[in-house]
């Protein structure tokens, strides 16, 4: 979590923005934090654009490695040269902050994080997108289990036929999921690949391998595909921001199956790296106008679009990209647009 909050205060520092933030109606002018508070909530209690904390956050830029949030800790606001800024003061515990470098190796409580990472997390560690069936048909895949088993669990031996000239000692079992075209351009944009398990290679004879399943969220079928880990940090520190470019895309599907969206859901958006999006992008959602009939002309005309909701981008692809809902103020749906907040 350290990372979290250093990227914000060097984001001051590095753009010195003296913009005017918006105050919330109702602010607290003191507020003390607690366990499972998050950057983001905090800064939802303060201003009326969340994404915008790093420019009431004061700090010392003589602080080489600027102090985390804990809880306990107090956050006050107060104004300078006539401009809104959050100030902290650490919890008698930790100590008052001071203006001078200070490390402290064993934090006595855990800093809160960006966002809520429960939420998250079986995204980060399981989802994969890949480009094409055809990846997913080229990897090795289940050829059968032990004592002749067509479905296997964790701690059984499988065993696989593939390519292994470059045998990993590990591997992860993926089973095709669902397509995502976009909707508009009929373009793939990815295929999901479902997390079955993963194993551990035991030896390999010619082109087929013996491995140990070590873990499983599925029984494990005979044609379930293996790949390599994932060679891609998984990062777990955000920092919520608005797109440097103009993004408008939509909400292209939920994984966990819902028709109804509403706040910590996860979704799909049609829009990833190429598109300019970052982890950490904020973008506004907005319901889809309906199209109705205009009884005094006979005209089918669109409602415009309604501003529903936030979300932040947790996990990037390419041409895809997974995202958080932060906030919603009624339920959200597939095909709902996004764009920038």
């Amino acid at each position: 979590m350290r990372k979290s909050l250093l990227a914000l205060l060097l984001l001051v520092m590095a753009t010195g923005i003296q913009a005017a933030v918006q105050l919330k109606e109702g602010h607290p002018e003191r507020y003390t934090v607690v366990k499972g508070d998050t950057l983001w909530g905090l800064a939802e209690r303060f201003l009326q654009k969340p994404w915008e904390w790093p420019q009431i956050w004061h700090i010392n830029r003589q602080v080489a490695n600027p102090h985390l949030i804990y809880p306990g800790d107090v956050l006050s606001l107060v104004y300078i040269d006539g401009q809104p800024r959050l100030t902290m003061a650490r919890a008698e515990s930790r100590g008052v902050i001071k203006l001078s470098p200070h490390v402290r190796s064993q934090p006595i409580a855990e800093a809160i994080p960006t966002i809520p990472l429960t939420a998250i997390s079986s995204f980060l560690l399981g989802n994969r997108i890949i480009d094409s069936a055809e990846q997913l048909a080229r990897a090795p895949y289940i050829l059968a289990g032990n004592a002749e088993r067509v479905i296997s669990g964790q701690g059984d031996r499988v065993y696989a036929r593939g390519n292994f000239t470059k045998p990993q000692p590990a591997y992860v079992l993926f089973r095709q999921g669902k397509s995502h075209v976009d909707p508009e351009t009929q373009e793939l944009l990815g295929i999901n690949a479902d997390d079955v398990g993963s194993a551990e290679l035991v030896a390999v004879d010619a082109e087929v391998a013996s491995l140990n399943l070590t873990r499983i969220t599925q029984e494990v079928r005979l044609g379930d595909r293996l790949l390599p880990s994932e060679d891609r940090a998984i990062n777990t520190t955000f920092t919520p921001a608005a797109p440097d470019k103009p993004v408008s895309g939509m909400i292209l599907d939920v994984p966990r199956g819902v028709t109804q969206i509403g706040q910590f859901d996860v979704v799909i958006l049609n829009k990833g790296a190429r598109d300019g999006l970052k982890e950490g992008n904020v973008l506004a959602v907005y319901k889809k106008g309906e199209t109705v009939r205009d009884r005094l002309t006979g005209e089918q005309i669109k409602i415009p679009d309604e501003r529903a909701g936030l979300l932040m981008v947790f996990r990037l692809y390419e041409k895809l990209s997974y995202g958080l809902v932060l906030q919603a103020s009624r339920s959200l749906s597939v095909e709902d647009r996004v764009r920038n907040p």
